[in-house]
């Protein structure tokens, strides 16, 4: 079982994975809230007080000045040089574990990338007092073990979030759980809010 990070707590991934680590896998996980009380057909279909939610999990990547250089997104699913792959839409939340992931081969992200930066966008406009049981995780690519989780559920009138930005430090990856709420359908509107965190 991987760490449960807090606000602002910065980790090293390789130290939690007990060591070398090329390949990470960042799970974005969610609920529409009250979707189990309201049957199967209203979840299914919307009604009763349920229905789905879509949640967008995007990765930007920026260099060591803060210019953004790429963007993997439902509406691009693989970064311009393959090391980054996100696996694509899910529009309802529907079913246990991760609804969406973004697969990264740490060893193949381009030299001049310093952050990826991983954010959450509710495209339908619900905010997140439509969501629960929120999580993001990061999970070692070579044998699917966690090795850190953060919760998302805080529920309020936030349509998106800066979850977390996994940044290159002395030679190694390193995690932050950075948890900033924000308003928009697509990442583009949180670029101003991402950039005091590069």
């Amino acid at each position: 079982m991987g760490i449960n990070l807090q606000k602002g707590q910065k980790i090293s991934l390789e130290k939690e994975a007990g060591g070398g680590l090329s390949r990470i896998v960042m799970g974005l996980g969610w609920d529409a809230a009250n979707s189990k009380k309201s049957g199967m057909l209203g979840g299914l279909f919307g009604g009763g007080g349920g229905g789905s939610v879509d949640l967008d999990a995007s990765c930007l990547l920026f260099d060591e000045q803060g210019n953004q250089t790429d963007a993997i997104w439902f509406r691009q699913l693989q970064s311009k040089d393959g090391s980054i792959q996100h696996t694509g839409d899910n529009l309802t939340g529907e079913g246990e574990g991760d609804d969406e992931q973004i697969k990264v081969d740490l060893a193949a992200v381009p030299g001049n990338v310093k952050s990826l930066v991983f954010t959450v966008n509710n495209y339908t406009g619900q905010d997140f007092s439509q969501v629960e049981n929120a999580f993001c995780r990061i999970v070692n690519g070579a044998n699917n073990s966690e090795i850190a989780r953060y919760d998302l559920s805080c529920q309020g009138g936030h349509s998106a979030m800066i979850m977390a930005k996994v940044y290159r430090h002395n030679g190694e990856w390193k995690m932050h759980a950075i948890g900033e709420v924000g308003r928009g359908r697509t990442f583009e509107e949180l670029l101003p809010q991402i950039k005091p965190h590069l």
